[in-house]
């Protein structure tokens, strides 16, 4: 079990900020807000699966084919291997707990497959 995330740390994307609430060898938590009108790049992962829960605001999810919306107080789970990403259609902020788990915690496990902000 490898994980490189450590509670505190945290990081600006063109869509929003991330911070690590906590983190041991077999999972991490994570809060994501994303700003109005922002999308997270279509995306999967080889060693790990994650569960989100919104808490604030609604929620468009790609979920491998489908597209599901979620609001506060909903979740999604998304297991290792399947293409995902969630975006934000509203005007206000929204927010979700990501709790990763799985072997390797990391986020070089990002494989990119579509971003709008030219990072795929």
């Amino acid at each position: 079990m490898a994980n490189n995330y450590k509670r505190g740390d945290h990081d600006t994307r063109p869509w929003g900020t991330w911070e690590v609430l906590d983190a041991e060898d077999n999972f991490c938590v994570k809060r994501i807000c994303v700003t109005p009108g922002n999308i997270l790049s279509l995306q999967l992962h080889h060693f790990r699966s994650e569960h989100w829960i919104i808490v604030k605001g609604e929620a468009v999810v790609t979920l491998g084919d489908d597209k599901i919306v979620r609001k506060a107080n909903e979740s999604v789970y998304i297991p290792a291997e399947t293409k995902h990403r969630i975006q934000n259609d509203t005007t206000e902020d929204m927010e979700f707990i990501e709790i990763q788990t799985g072997e390797n915690l990391d986020e070089n496990d990002i494989v990119r497959l579509e971003d709008k902000y030219g990072r795929a």
